[in-house]
Protein backbone atom coordinates (compact mmCIF):
# COMPACT_ATOMS: atom_id res chain seq x y z
CA UNK A 1 0.00 0.00 0.00
CA UNK A 2 2.84 2.13 0.89
CA UNK A 3 4.59 1.63 -2.16
CA UNK A 4 1.41 2.47 -4.47
CA UNK A 5 1.17 5.75 -2.30
CA UNK A 6 4.54 6.24 -3.32
CA UNK A 7 4.67 5.45 -6.80
CA UNK A 8 1.20 7.65 -7.36
CA UNK A 9 2.86 10.70 -5.96
CA UNK A 10 5.57 10.48 -7.67
CA UNK A 11 3.69 10.13 -10.70
CA UNK A 12 1.86 13.08 -9.76
CA UNK A 13 4.84 14.99 -8.94
CA UNK A 14 6.83 14.42 -12.33
CA UNK A 15 3.37 15.74 -14.27
CA UNK A 16 3.40 19.04 -12.09
CA UNK A 17 7.13 19.35 -13.15
CA UNK A 18 6.72 19.11 -16.38
CA UNK A 19 3.71 21.36 -16.57
CA UNK A 20 5.80 24.05 -14.32
CA UNK A 21 8.95 23.59 -16.32
CA UNK A 22 6.60 24.31 -19.72
CA UNK A 23 4.94 27.11 -17.81
CA UNK A 24 8.61 28.61 -16.94
CA UNK A 25 9.35 28.20 -20.81
CA UNK A 26 6.42 30.23 -21.80
CA UNK A 27 7.54 32.72 -19.53
CA UNK A 28 10.77 33.33 -21.29
CA UNK A 29 8.90 34.00 -24.47
CA UNK A 30 6.18 36.21 -22.65
CA UNK A 31 9.35 38.07 -21.12
CA UNK A 32 11.24 38.31 -24.48
CA UNK A 33 8.40 40.29 -26.11
CA UNK A 34 8.49 42.00 -22.56
CA UNK A 35 5.87 41.21 -20.69
CA UNK A 36 5.55 40.26 -17.49
CA UNK A 37 4.56 36.05 -17.45
CA UNK A 38 3.15 35.92 -14.13
CA UNK A 39 1.10 39.17 -15.66
CA UNK A 40 -0.08 37.66 -18.58
CA UNK A 41 -0.48 33.76 -16.61
CA UNK A 42 -2.48 36.04 -13.97
CA UNK A 43 -4.95 37.20 -16.52
CA UNK A 44 -5.38 33.70 -18.72
CA UNK A 45 -6.65 31.76 -15.16
CA UNK A 46 -8.68 34.42 -14.40
CA UNK A 47 -10.53 34.94 -17.99
CA UNK A 48 -10.70 31.40 -18.46
CA UNK A 49 -11.79 29.98 -14.85
CA UNK A 50 -12.77 33.64 -13.59
CA UNK A 51 -15.45 34.44 -15.59
CA UNK A 52 -18.31 31.56 -15.80
CA UNK A 53 -19.03 31.85 -19.77
CA UNK A 54 -15.56 31.35 -20.58
CA UNK A 55 -15.52 28.56 -17.92
CA UNK A 56 -18.07 26.78 -19.70
CA UNK A 57 -16.42 26.91 -22.90
CA UNK A 58 -13.50 25.43 -21.01
CA UNK A 59 -15.74 22.71 -19.56
CA UNK A 60 -16.63 22.08 -23.15
CA UNK A 61 -13.41 21.56 -24.40
CA UNK A 62 -12.00 19.43 -21.80
CA UNK A 63 -15.27 16.99 -21.76
CA UNK A 64 -13.61 15.94 -25.37
CA UNK A 65 -10.77 16.00 -24.32
CA UNK A 66 -11.44 13.76 -21.62
CA UNK A 67 -13.24 11.23 -23.30
CA UNK A 68 -10.23 11.02 -26.04
CA UNK A 69 -8.01 10.97 -23.08
CA UNK A 70 -8.95 8.10 -21.62
CA UNK A 71 -9.66 6.07 -25.00
CA UNK A 72 -6.15 6.87 -25.63
CA UNK A 73 -4.81 5.71 -21.72
CA UNK A 74 -7.00 2.52 -22.09
CA UNK A 75 -5.03 1.23 -25.10
CA UNK A 76 -1.95 2.35 -23.96
CA UNK A 77 -2.53 0.37 -20.25
CA UNK A 78 -2.70 -3.03 -22.80
CA UNK A 79 0.55 -1.54 -25.10
CA UNK A 80 -1.43 -0.52 -28.01
CA UNK A 81 -0.86 2.72 -29.26
CA UNK A 82 -4.65 4.26 -30.68
CA UNK A 83 -3.54 6.81 -33.20
CA UNK A 84 -7.37 7.11 -34.66
CA UNK A 85 -8.56 8.84 -31.60
CA UNK A 86 -9.67 11.58 -34.27
CA UNK A 87 -11.51 9.04 -36.64
CA UNK A 88 -13.53 7.31 -34.16
CA UNK A 89 -14.85 10.57 -32.22
CA UNK A 90 -15.85 11.93 -35.93
CA UNK A 91 -17.36 7.85 -36.78
CA UNK A 92 -18.76 8.08 -33.12
CA UNK A 93 -20.66 11.61 -33.33
CA UNK A 94 -21.84 11.00 -36.92
CA UNK A 95 -23.60 7.69 -35.71
CA UNK A 96 -24.71 9.79 -32.23
CA UNK A 97 -26.82 12.14 -34.85
CA UNK A 98 -27.56 9.23 -37.39
CA UNK A 99 -29.50 7.50 -34.39
CA UNK A 100 -31.10 10.67 -33.28
CA UNK A 101 -32.68 11.62 -36.75
CA UNK A 102 -33.92 7.36 -36.40
CA UNK A 103 -35.30 7.64 -33.09
CA UNK A 104 -39.17 8.47 -33.14
CA UNK A 105 -40.27 12.00 -31.96
CA UNK A 106 -42.00 10.34 -28.95
CA UNK A 107 -38.68 8.74 -27.67
CA UNK A 108 -38.60 9.90 -23.56
CA UNK A 109 -35.69 11.44 -22.57
CA UNK A 110 -34.60 8.98 -20.39
CA UNK A 111 -34.35 6.75 -22.80
CA UNK A 112 -33.24 8.67 -25.83
CA UNK A 113 -30.40 9.82 -24.18
CA UNK A 114 -28.47 6.18 -23.12
CA UNK A 115 -29.71 4.73 -26.31
CA UNK A 116 -27.84 7.40 -28.59
CA UNK A 117 -24.49 7.58 -26.08
CA UNK A 118 -24.54 3.91 -27.01
CA UNK A 119 -25.00 4.69 -30.78
CA UNK A 120 -21.82 7.12 -30.15
CA UNK A 121 -19.84 4.70 -28.35
CA UNK A 122 -20.41 1.69 -31.11
CA UNK A 123 -19.82 4.08 -33.86
CA UNK A 124 -16.21 4.78 -32.08
CA UNK A 125 -15.77 0.59 -31.69
CA UNK A 126 -16.78 0.52 -35.30
CA UNK A 127 -14.47 2.84 -36.66
CA UNK A 128 -11.60 0.57 -34.38
CA UNK A 129 -12.53 -2.44 -35.73
CA UNK A 130 -10.85 -2.74 -38.73
CA UNK A 131 -7.37 -2.05 -37.13
CA UNK A 132 -7.97 -4.23 -34.24
CA UNK A 133 -8.76 -7.57 -36.05
CA UNK A 134 -6.03 -6.98 -38.31
CA UNK A 135 -3.58 -6.08 -35.54
CA UNK A 136 -5.42 -9.42 -33.74
CA UNK A 137 -5.60 -11.91 -36.61
CA UNK A 138 -2.49 -10.85 -39.16
CA UNK A 139 -0.45 -8.59 -36.40
CA UNK A 140 -0.14 -5.43 -38.25
CA UNK A 141 1.17 -2.52 -36.99
CA UNK A 142 -1.91 -0.55 -35.01
CA UNK A 143 -0.32 3.15 -35.35
CA UNK A 144 -0.07 2.87 -38.80
CA UNK A 145 -3.72 1.20 -39.04
CA UNK A 146 -5.29 3.26 -36.62
CA UNK A 147 -3.70 6.37 -38.09
CA UNK A 148 -4.56 5.89 -41.75
CA UNK A 149 -8.11 4.87 -40.88
CA UNK A 150 -8.59 8.03 -39.87
CA UNK A 151 -8.26 9.58 -43.14
CA UNK A 152 -10.65 6.28 -44.87
CA UNK A 153 -13.08 7.68 -41.82
CA UNK A 154 -13.31 11.22 -42.87
CA UNK A 155 -13.80 10.47 -46.54
CA UNK A 156 -16.55 7.68 -45.62
CA UNK A 157 -18.65 10.08 -43.48
CA UNK A 158 -18.29 12.62 -46.22
CA UNK A 159 -19.56 10.77 -48.62
CA UNK A 160 -22.82 9.27 -46.14
CA UNK A 161 -23.59 13.03 -45.22
CA UNK A 162 -24.08 14.08 -48.39
CA UNK A 163 -27.41 11.59 -48.22
CA UNK A 164 -29.03 12.89 -45.03
CA UNK A 165 -27.53 16.49 -45.10
CA UNK A 166 -29.60 19.37 -44.71
CA UNK A 167 -30.45 20.67 -48.21
CA UNK A 168 -26.69 21.06 -50.06
CA UNK A 169 -25.04 21.68 -46.46
CA UNK A 170 -22.44 20.34 -44.50
CA UNK A 171 -24.68 19.25 -41.41
CA UNK A 172 -27.22 16.89 -40.63
CA UNK A 173 -30.61 17.64 -39.18
CA UNK A 174 -30.85 18.46 -35.20
CA UNK A 175 -31.98 15.14 -33.45
CA UNK A 176 -34.97 15.05 -31.60
CA UNK A 177 -35.47 17.32 -28.66
CA UNK A 178 -35.42 14.29 -26.34
CA UNK A 179 -32.04 13.19 -26.82
CA UNK A 180 -30.76 16.86 -26.17
CA UNK A 181 -28.33 17.29 -23.40
CA UNK A 182 -28.94 20.47 -20.91
CA UNK A 183 -26.58 23.58 -21.09
CA UNK A 184 -24.77 24.37 -18.61
CA UNK A 185 -26.62 27.74 -18.22
CA UNK A 186 -29.52 26.23 -17.74
CA UNK A 187 -28.40 26.05 -13.91
CA UNK A 188 -26.56 28.77 -14.23
CA UNK A 189 -27.21 32.10 -16.41
CA UNK A 190 -23.99 33.23 -15.97
CA UNK A 191 -22.73 30.34 -18.09
CA UNK A 192 -25.21 31.95 -20.98
CA UNK A 193 -23.42 31.58 -24.19
CA UNK A 194 -20.92 28.81 -23.50
CA UNK A 195 -21.07 25.04 -24.94
CA UNK A 196 -20.65 23.41 -21.35
CA UNK A 197 -23.08 20.82 -20.84
CA UNK A 198 -23.99 17.74 -18.90
CA UNK A 199 -21.55 15.35 -20.76
CA UNK A 200 -18.52 16.50 -19.02
CA UNK A 201 -21.18 14.11 -16.20
CA UNK A 202 -20.88 11.03 -18.79
CA UNK A 203 -17.01 11.81 -19.05
CA UNK A 204 -16.67 11.91 -15.20
CA UNK A 205 -18.44 8.29 -15.57
CA UNK A 206 -16.33 6.75 -18.15
CA UNK A 207 -13.05 7.68 -16.18
CA UNK A 208 -14.21 6.99 -13.24
CA UNK A 209 -15.56 2.87 -15.19
CA UNK A 210 -11.71 2.31 -17.19
CA UNK A 211 -9.97 3.12 -13.27
CA UNK A 212 -12.48 0.30 -11.53
CA UNK A 213 -11.86 -1.64 -14.27
CA UNK A 214 -8.25 -1.60 -14.21
CA UNK A 215 -8.03 -1.58 -10.71
CA UNK A 216 -10.32 -4.24 -9.44
CA UNK A 217 -11.46 -6.49 -12.52
CA UNK A 218 -9.71 -9.34 -13.89
CA UNK A 219 -10.03 -8.00 -17.26
CA UNK A 220 -8.25 -4.89 -16.36
CA UNK A 221 -5.71 -6.77 -14.91
CA UNK A 222 -5.40 -9.22 -17.95
CA UNK A 223 -4.94 -5.61 -20.08
CA UNK A 224 -2.52 -4.36 -17.47
CA UNK A 225 -0.36 -7.78 -17.71
CA UNK A 226 -0.80 -7.78 -21.45
CA UNK A 227 0.76 -3.90 -21.25
CA UNK A 228 3.25 -4.75 -18.94
CA UNK A 229 4.76 -8.18 -21.09
CA UNK A 230 2.94 -9.70 -23.79
CA UNK A 231 5.07 -12.51 -24.01
CA UNK A 232 5.10 -13.86 -19.92
CA UNK A 233 1.25 -12.94 -20.05
CA UNK A 234 0.61 -14.88 -22.80
CA UNK A 235 2.49 -17.93 -20.95
CA UNK A 236 0.15 -16.90 -18.09
CA UNK A 237 -2.88 -18.31 -19.85
CA UNK A 238 -3.85 -14.46 -21.00
CA UNK A 239 -5.44 -14.61 -24.65
CA UNK A 240 -3.37 -11.65 -26.52
CA UNK A 241 -5.68 -11.76 -29.39
CA UNK A 242 -8.79 -10.94 -27.42
CA UNK A 243 -7.11 -8.45 -25.38
CA UNK A 244 -5.75 -7.01 -28.47
CA UNK A 245 -9.60 -6.69 -29.24
CA UNK A 246 -10.90 -5.81 -26.40
CA UNK A 247 -8.24 -2.50 -25.91
CA UNK A 248 -8.94 -1.19 -29.43
CA UNK A 249 -12.31 -1.42 -29.67
CA UNK A 250 -12.78 -0.18 -25.99
CA UNK A 251 -10.76 2.74 -27.08
CA UNK A 252 -12.64 3.66 -29.76
CA UNK A 253 -16.02 3.12 -28.01
CA UNK A 254 -14.86 5.80 -25.32
CA UNK A 255 -13.20 8.22 -28.25
CA UNK A 256 -16.82 7.87 -29.74
CA UNK A 257 -18.62 8.25 -26.68
CA UNK A 258 -16.97 12.18 -27.36
CA UNK A 259 -19.43 12.95 -29.88
CA UNK A 260 -22.37 13.10 -27.37
CA UNK A 261 -20.76 16.16 -25.81
CA UNK A 262 -20.44 17.61 -29.48
CA UNK A 263 -23.92 16.31 -30.90
CA UNK A 264 -26.32 16.14 -27.87
CA UNK A 265 -24.58 18.89 -25.94
CA UNK A 266 -23.66 21.61 -28.29
CA UNK A 267 -24.56 21.27 -32.01
CA UNK A 268 -27.68 18.96 -31.94
CA UNK A 269 -26.40 17.11 -35.66
CA UNK A 270 -23.28 16.46 -37.25
CA UNK A 271 -21.17 19.30 -38.58
CA UNK A 272 -18.64 18.36 -40.82
CA UNK A 273 -16.19 21.86 -40.76
CA UNK A 274 -13.71 21.71 -38.01
CA UNK A 275 -16.02 19.27 -36.09
CA UNK A 276 -13.60 17.84 -33.59
CA UNK A 277 -10.39 20.72 -34.31
CA UNK A 278 -8.17 18.19 -33.38
CA UNK A 279 -9.10 17.14 -30.20
CA UNK A 280 -8.60 13.47 -31.02
CA UNK A 281 -5.16 13.51 -31.44
CA UNK A 282 -4.91 15.79 -28.26
CA UNK A 283 -6.14 13.14 -26.09
CA UNK A 284 -2.88 11.43 -26.70
CA UNK A 285 -1.15 14.20 -25.42
CA UNK A 286 -3.84 14.20 -22.28
CA UNK A 287 -3.05 10.83 -21.87
CA UNK A 288 0.78 11.22 -21.60
CA UNK A 289 0.01 13.58 -19.25
CA UNK A 290 -2.16 11.84 -17.16
CA UNK A 291 0.15 8.50 -17.47
CA UNK A 292 -2.33 6.64 -18.58
CA UNK A 293 -4.27 7.07 -14.90
CA UNK A 294 -8.12 7.19 -15.79
CA UNK A 295 -8.80 9.27 -12.94
CA UNK A 296 -5.69 11.99 -13.33
CA UNK A 297 -7.03 12.17 -17.60
CA UNK A 298 -9.56 14.63 -15.80
CA UNK A 299 -7.27 17.66 -14.78
CA UNK A 300 -5.15 16.99 -17.53
CA UNK A 301 -7.97 17.21 -20.44
CA UNK A 302 -8.95 20.90 -17.72
CA UNK A 303 -5.30 21.84 -18.06
CA UNK A 304 -4.91 21.31 -21.96
CA UNK A 305 -8.84 22.99 -22.67
CA UNK A 306 -7.65 25.68 -20.42
CA UNK A 307 -4.34 26.45 -22.45
CA UNK A 308 -6.34 26.12 -25.66
CA UNK A 309 -8.74 28.15 -24.75
CA UNK A 310 -6.32 31.08 -23.35
CA UNK A 311 -4.98 31.63 -26.94
CA UNK A 312 -6.47 35.54 -26.85
CA UNK A 313 -4.54 36.17 -24.09
CA UNK A 314 -1.57 35.01 -25.13
CA UNK A 315 -1.89 37.05 -28.80
CA UNK A 316 -2.26 40.53 -26.72
CA UNK A 317 1.48 39.44 -24.97
CA UNK A 318 3.07 37.11 -27.65
CA UNK A 319 1.62 34.94 -30.18
CA UNK A 320 -1.80 33.04 -29.78
CA UNK A 321 0.28 29.92 -30.74
CA UNK A 322 1.83 30.24 -27.33
CA UNK A 323 -0.95 27.74 -26.05
CA UNK A 324 -0.12 25.23 -28.68
CA UNK A 325 3.19 25.78 -27.63
CA UNK A 326 3.01 25.07 -23.87
CA UNK A 327 0.91 21.79 -25.11
CA UNK A 328 3.77 20.80 -26.64
CA UNK A 329 6.54 21.48 -23.96
CA UNK A 330 4.36 19.64 -21.48
CA UNK A 331 4.43 16.76 -23.74
CA UNK A 332 7.72 16.50 -24.40
CA UNK A 333 8.51 17.07 -20.45
CA UNK A 334 6.88 14.37 -19.94
CA UNK A 335 8.14 11.75 -22.19
CA UNK A 336 11.68 13.16 -21.16
CA UNK A 337 11.27 12.57 -17.39
CA UNK A 338 9.71 9.33 -17.57
CA UNK A 339 13.21 7.50 -17.37
CA UNK A 340 13.67 9.78 -14.23
CA UNK A 341 10.33 8.45 -12.92
CA UNK A 342 11.13 4.59 -13.92
CA UNK A 343 14.20 5.00 -11.82
CA UNK A 344 12.49 6.82 -8.81
CA UNK A 345 10.11 3.97 -8.52
CA UNK A 346 12.81 1.56 -8.87
CA UNK A 347 14.71 2.86 -5.64
CA UNK A 348 11.59 3.22 -3.76
CA UNK A 349 11.27 -0.60 -4.30
CA UNK A 350 14.50 -1.42 -3.25
CA UNK A 351 13.90 1.09 0.20
CA UNK A 352 14.11 -0.92 3.11
CA UNK A 353 10.86 0.68 4.68
CA UNK A 354 8.68 -1.35 2.40
CA UNK A 355 10.36 -4.70 4.20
Amino acid sequence: MIRRLREAGLQSGVALAAVLLALAAGGLVILANGHNPLRVYRELFANTLGKPIYLGGVIFKATTLAFTGVAAAFAFRAGIFNIGGEGQLYMGAFACALAGLALPAATPAPVAVPLLALAAAAGGALAAAPPAILKATRGTHEVINTLMMNFVLFSVIHWLLAMVAVERTSHTPAVLDAGRLPLLSAFAKSMLGSQGNLSGLFAVAACSTVAYLFARTRLGYELRAVGANRTAAQYGGVSIRRMTLVSLLGSGALAGLGGTNLVLGSSHGYFEAGFSSGQGYLGIAVALLARNNAFAVLPAAFLFAVLSEGGQVFQRYATKELGEILQALVIVLVVVSAKFFEGAVARFQRSPADA
